[in-house]
């Protein structure tokens, strides 16, 4: 069966595997701060309706309260070790919403399965899967911004279940990364950002193909770009709003020519192999 992936924009996707259903790093906003949507509408009530969402780390862009409030009762949440101490807010949600919290670190796993915070009409159970998460390192700064300190890692995830589909988050290339993901078949992999400019810690399009050739997947899809951009600079390096996607499926016909690019519109679901 294969995995299929739908981008909602920046890092919020919906990855379904096995009848289970996974969402990452939910922002659903028009707006947070000084940041516009700027392409694709924001995602419809459907796409927060997850068995299990994954959180990558502790920006407001990625661990978004709001957003984390239209969870369904007792969807589990998965955030990295810390994220309840360094933000108060989290637990108030989840408090109210009736999220199971997990925190994680580098190395711990845990079992999803489908039909707890929804209903599976094709099982007479109501119960789907299970899938196996497991996080992984990021080599980004996983603190709460502006202010903070350092209270929680940044993460990834590898998802296996018919697939073995990795959701990086944030992060920068590293030398241990295909050593600690480990084999995949599918690599969710950020290529841009939200600025005209990426500080340290990212992958831009061309860093993200050399992450792929590392991987080695048999699918990948380019994610955290094309979706928000800060108000006011329209004609500030418009080229990092509109290119990476395609530049990263440019740079990884060359990079890692046997793997198969797929760049989705937002809202736009892919099967991949």
């Amino acid at each position: 069966m294969p995995v299929q992936v739908t981008w909602w924009g920046h890092a919020t996707c919906t990855v379904e595997d096995s009848g289970v259903r996974l969402l990452t790093d939910p922002l659903f906003a028009r707006r947070l701060a000084h940041l516009r949507r700027r392409r694709g509408a924001p995602p419809p009530p459907e796409a927060a309706v997850a068995d299990a969402v994954l959180v990558s780390h502790l920006h407001s862009d990625h661990l978004h309260l709001p957003s984390l409030a239209r969870l369904a009762p007792g969807t589990r949440l998965l955030v990295p070790r810390g994220a309840r101490r360094a933000v108060p807010g989290l637990a108030r949600i989840a408090g109210t919403r009736g999220l199971a919290v997990t925190e994680m670190s580098p190395g711990d796993e845990l079992s999803v399965a489908g039909g707890g915070a929804r209903e599976s009409a094709r099982d007479g159970t109501g119960v789907r899967g299970p899938l196996r998460v497991r996080a992984v390192s990021a080599r980004h700064d996983g603190r709460r911004l502006p202010f903070g300190p350092q209270r929680a890692p940044a993460l990834g995830y590898v998802v296996e279940g018919a697939s073995r589909t990795y959701f990086a988050g944030d992060t920068g290339l590293f030398d241990s990364m295909a050593d600690e993901v480990g084999p995949v078949d599918v690599a969710l992999l950020p290529v841009g950002g939200w600025g005209p400019y990426l500080g340290p810690g990212h992958l831009d399009a061309a860093g993200a193909a050399r992450a792929l050739a590392l991987l080695a997947p048999a699918a990948a899809v380019p994610v955290h770009w094309g979706t928000y951009w800060p108000i006011g600079m329209d004609a500030v390096r418009p080229h990092e709003f509109h290119a990476p996607g395609e530049e990263f499926a440019r740079y990884a016909r060359l990079e890692a020519p046997k793997v198969t690019v797929r760049v989705p519109a937002h809202g736009e679901r892919v099967r991949l192999p």
